[in-house]
């Protein structure tokens, strides 16, 4: 592990119970769980590889395990594969980390460096805010509470094992907590 990733806890630590069926069955699984995360996520493997360098750049300058990121773009935008000249979510959300515009000003070009260290500089916020709201919790319980946040918003964080109502699928965190350790396992 990088130096300061270990500020914000190892993802590897983080426990999950990855996808629920709401997030495999779209993806054409028929199962569900730590498993279906993997999947998902070694599907979108070979397109994060163009991606690898600017997350990994990002990651270390801002103090971020680059899994994460990567487990985040997998979830968000399917490294890319799903939008529509940069937008997702009905045109609402850029990029491959789909920072939302009703929320945030964007920033650079759907794919680049500075749109990936908006939406990290986005999760450095959430997990101050998780800090603050949890300051009890291990490290990688702030660490799965600011990716829940990153979906959701630290407000919809009440407790640590509900976390995820109230995020798309009710499994943000579990799901992307699953493909950052895949993607940990395969180089990032």
């Amino acid at each position: 592990m990088s130096g300061c990733w270990t500020q914000y806890g190892n993802i590897l630590n983080v426990d999950t119970t990855g996808a629920s069926q709401a997030t495999a069955r779209p993806e054409g699984l028929s199962y569900a769980g730590v498993a279906a995360s993997e999947k998902i996520a070694e599907r979108d493997l070979k397109n994060m590889v163009k991606y690898k360098d600017m997350i990994t750049r990002v990651g270390n300058s801002k103090c971020v395990d680059p899994a994460v990121i990567a487990g985040i773009i997998s979830r968000e935008s399917h490294a890319g594969t799903v939008l529509q000249n940069g937008w997702g979510d009905n045109g609402n959300a850029f990029g491959l980390m789909q920072v939302d515009k009703r929320y945030h000003k964007t920033v650079g070009s759907w794919d680049s460096g500075e749109h990936i260290a908006q939406g990290t500089e986005i999760l450095c916020g959430m997990l101050t805010q998780i800090q603050k709201k949890f300051p009890t919790w291990t490290k990688e319980q702030q660490l799965k509470g600011a990716i829940s946040a990153y979906n959701a918003g630290a407000g919809n964080v009440q407790t640590y094992n509900e976390m995820d109502v109230g995020t798309s699928h009710n499994d943000y965190a579990n799901d992307v907590v699953a493909r950052a350790k895949f993607y940990k396992r395969n180089g990032y």
